[in-house]
């Protein structure tokens, strides 16, 4: 595979997780045949991302349509896209497990599950606290859900792990069984490890979990949050600073910034992020993701 450094990323800490860039954009996912030990990322927008390791492959929060321009046309938040679907979902025909956090359409889209469902094998692992919610909305490939709840460790095939983390959408929110409704995972591939927070802002004990967990990459929303979203039930997410912050606090090598670009009145400026990685020697290596790009981590 013909991997290149992107001239726009540079390493500013030492690590034992290497980075390297290609452009190659999702379409051409299947043509790339990563080492064995690699895991090779691409961002879908939004919370979206797909990971291959070896022989497998996951996607995690895919919005891969525009349901959610069609439900709320007319409203004070109108969700019109502003990025392009980087991919159809019937396209990607070799997908074994498909992550979503929570029941937000924007990370668990009926209209993208069932597209998927239709065109793989794959199985989706929701939460357990919304596992009735996605029943009911992708009908006959209901035997191929799992659900999880924080603080299980699953192991999904040899070298592959899966560690759901509780996730604070503003507050953490638990169902009468103690059913998180919104969660983070790990991802445990081979010697590389990824976190996908879901939609989270920091609360108490997720330093500590994280710690425990040794997280080499993090995948956090940063459109943070303020008064007027939530006024009109738009909780928010980490601001930038505050996802350095735990990345520096928990030892996390890399950090990718994401859920911006997709919709203008939950988003933040690219040109800000950059203004402020380019601004100060920060604590972690940050790399803004961008669509036509595959990103391939490995350990040294």
């Amino acid at each position: 595979m013909d991997w290149k450094l992107d001239p726009g990323i540079y390493f500013k800490h030492g690590t034992k997780v290497k980075l390297t860039v290609s452009h190659h954009d999702i379409n051409e996912w299947q043509t790339l045949r990563p080492a064995v030990d690699q895991v090779t990322l691409w961002w879908l927008g939004q919370a979206g991302f797909a990971l291959r390791y070896g022989r497998r492959a996951f996607l995690i929060d895919p919005y891969l349509s525009d349901s959610l321009a069609k439900k709320y046309r007319g409203q004070i938040f109108p969700h019109e896209r502003m990025m392009p679907v980087p991919v159809a979902p019937e396209a990607l025909q070799e997908i074994d497990w498909v992550f979503c956090t929570h029941r937000h359409t924007d990370h668990m889209d009926p209209t993208t599950l069932t597209s998927l469902l239709r065109s793989s094998g794959c199985r989706v692992v929701v939460p357990c606290a919304v596992l009735g919610h996605i029943l009911e909305n992708i009908g006959p490939a209901a035997d191929r859900t799992t659900c999880v709840n924080a603080g299980q460790s699953v192991m999904l095939d040899e070298n592959i792990g899966l560690h759901p983390i509780p996730a604070a959408h503003e507050s953490l929110t638990v169902n009468t069984k103690g059913e998180h409704y919104f969660l983070g995972y790990m991802l445990q591939l081979g010697d590389i490890r990824i976190y996908h927070s879901g939609d989270c802002v920091p609360y108490d004990d997720l330093e500590t979990i994280l710690r425990g967990l040794k997280p080499d990459i993090a995948l956090l929303p940063v459109n943070g949050r303020d008064t007027y979203r939530r006024s009109h039930n738009v909780p928010g997410n980490f601001h930038f600073e505050e996802a350095l912050v735990l990345c520096q606090n928990t030892g996390i090598a890399y950090l990718i910034p994401h859920h911006y670009g997709m919709f203008e009145f939950n988003s933040v400026d690219p040109n800000d992020l950059q203004r402020k990685i380019d601004a100060a020697f920060l604590p972690v290596n940050v790399v803004l993701p961008q669509l036509n790009r595959a990103y391939c981590f490995s350990k040294s």
